[in-house]
């Protein structure tokens, strides 16, 4: 019994472990609902969901939200976003609920819909960007009208059992609670309103969660050494290989064999690694008072657009960026008095999308750091980063004993010494001969 005990403590305390990202401690996603008026039987919320990361987004196909009614909710009618399924609603005459489910999913509305369907921040396919990308473009949001429910604070009750695909397996959403009402301000900002209740629900990711495997890997290379570090053998794991095609595949010529499948089955390039993406980074250049180092992102992906993509960053020479050539950065300061971390983004409408596996499935910049003399070497794979995120992801690093080496001066001194010495001793012969 008592083992029993400890087993479960242990879990719980991994799983909020493995949600706990220490480079974004306050990440999160947050659903908030705010009710806005009581109608006959029930009321009208809008429920708008905030992604508080700072480098993970949501991309197409987009969220998905689902939850679970505490009593027998309806949902009457619904603007910037529908239910995927009506449900059982035959008890019903003359008016027909939207939705009968006792467990309704949700899905953002598509670009392009009617206006009199749209509401604010709503109709973006269910892409949401990260609030370190675009604070702006990382809330959706829509209006709900329920039916059947409680009709004052003391009446209602919170929808439970709360799930969140972004767009797949990955977020925990806790319990919802109760919260001061949202105040709201005039457009001419001169009165404030506020909501009739508010609640809110917090969903966290989970690497551990969304998959067994990693969706990425690192490889290294640099000026001083002609080693190519590769990324580790099946880093992303193996079960793909037997269905990889290979770059030079006629396949490839095959009309639909890109298109993206509903299971969202990868079609991945033959590689030694069979991730869908790789991260390169090459140290190209040693100056006197700065370095420059490359980074190549490359999808192997042949199914996957990654749109709005990041890649973090951590390295000790973070904190004196002097530029970055291609790429948008912002650094990540999440603990005040380190500075090692950075997330590098495409800049809208040249890089930002990151293309199928092919000629165009790849992404290149590169960064110059001005060097801290005290701490700057290219010894031991100092120039190389500790860890590397992509999409929010940790990526796989390659082992540090493979890490390109700087060739020992002291070695190539005694080389130069002995072969200048032979050479006087090989003159000195033919000049007595």
């Amino acid at each position: 019994m008592e083992s029993l005990v400890v087993a479960c403590c242990l879990l719980l305390l991994f799983s909020y472990a493995a949600a706990y990202d220490p480079l974004d401690p306050n990440g999160n996603i947050t659903i908030k609902w705010d009710v806005m008026s009581w109608t006959p039987d029930g009321y009208v919320a809008v429920v708008t969901m905030n992604n508080f990361q700072m480098y993970r987004h949501i991309m197409s196909p987009g969220w998905t939200l689902g939850w679970t009614w505490a009593k027998k909710e309806v949902i009457w009618s619904m603007v910037g976003a529908q239910a995927t399924e009506q449900g059982d609603c035959s008890k019903f005459k003359g008016n027909i609920p939207h939705c009968c489910k006792k467990n309704p999913t949700i899905l953002d509305l598509l670009p392009g819909v009617p206006y009199n369907q749209q509401f604010t921040n709503c109709c973006k396919g269910g892409v949401l960007a990260s609030w370190g990308q675009d604070p702006q473009a990382s809330v959706s949001a829509f209006q709900v009208s329920v039916g059947q429910a409680g009709t004052s604070n003391k009446t209602v009750k919170l929808p439970k059992n709360f799930t969140l695909l972004g767009p797949g397996p990955g977020y925990t959403c806790g319990p919802a609670k109760v919260v001061p009402p949202t105040i709201f301000l005039t457009p001419d900002r001169r009165r404030k309103t506020q909501a009739l209740m508010t609640w809110n629900v917090t969903c966290t990711y989970s690497q551990f969660l969304a998959r067994k495997h990693p969706s990425c890997c690192v490889s290294f290379s640099s000026f001083y050494n002609q080693t190519i570090t590769p990324c580790p053998s099946c880093a992303c794991g193996c079960e793909n290989k037997k269905k990889c095609i290979r770059s030079d595949s006629k396949l490839l010529k095959v009309v639909g064999i890109n298109t993206p499948r509903k299971d969202s089955a990868p079609l991945l390039q033959c590689t030694h690694h069979m991730c869908p993406v790789r991260v390169h980074w090459h140290v190209k250049t040693n100056y006197k008072d700065y370095w420059r180092a490359k980074i190549a992102i490359t999808n192997f992906n042949y199914r996957t657009n990654y749109t709005q993509w990041t890649l973090v960053v951590q390295h000790p020479n973070l904190n004196n960026v002097t530029q970055v050539f291609s790429f948008d950065y912002k650094p990540l300061v999440p603990y005040e008095a380190i500075n090692d971390t950075g997330m590098f983004y495409g800049m809208k409408f040249y890089n930002d999308l990151l293309m199928e596996a092919g000629q165009f499935g790849n992404v290149q910049s590169e960064v110059l750091l001005q060097k801290d003399k005290d701490t700057f070497t290219l010894k031991q794979g100092w120039a190389f980063p500790r860890k590397v995120y992509f999409n929010g992801d940790e990526c796989m690093m390659p082992p540090p004993e493979a890490y390109p080496f700087l060739p020992n001066s002291a070695n190539q001194i005694l080389v130069c010494l002995s072969t200048w010495i032979c050479s006087v001793f090989i003159l000195l012969i033919i000049w007595n001969w």
